[in-house]
């Protein structure tokens, strides 16, 4: 799986083959894009991307052209250790379909309160910058799946 990021406008990936840096813009995440360089296709969005600040998650959540599974999580917390590797499942399972991110309520305690984050592992669901659904404590990936799905009406 490849590391990606974010900025205020897309999805930052590596290219496989020349090694270039690519931007996906957000209203592209469900798509697979090619190197501006070489033209090879870029790596699918199959992991869940680290928000690293307030911006960069308002940015995704207002542009992103599919749903956002948001997992709010801390890193002394069991139970989000728990859910990680099930969100991965999620991410891989439900590439171009949804996006999987994960905002640190540590790091961006802001967000925290914004959204009333009250017990953590949360999972929330964006769709057009608009919150479709949250839920909390940590679940198989097949039943995330199943809370996104419904979330979203899809």
């Amino acid at each position: 799986m490849a590391v990606m990021s974010i900025d205020d406008e897309g999805i930052l990936s590596v290219c496989p083959r020349c090694g270039q840096k690519n931007r996906t813009p957000f209203v592209h995440a469900g798509q697979r894009g090619r190197c501006g360089v070489c033209e090879a296709p870029l790596p699918a969005l199959s992991s869940p991307i680290e928000i690293d600040t307030q911006e960069h998650f308002e940015a995704l959540i207002a542009n992103c052209s599919v749903p956002v599974l948001v997992d709010f999580w801390a890193p002394w917390c069991g139970p989000c250790r728990t859910v990680a590797p099930e969100m991965e499942k999620v991410a891989i399972a439900e590439t171009g379909r949804f996006l999987v991110v994960k905002v640190n309520t540590e790091n961006l305690p802001a967000l925290s309160r914004r959204f009333e984050i009250r017990s953590i592992p949360t999972m929330v669901v964006f769709l057009h910058g608009r919150e479709m659904g949250r839920t909390a404590g940590a679940r198989p990936a097949a039943a995330i799946r199943d809370f996104v799905t419904q979330a979203v009406g899809a």
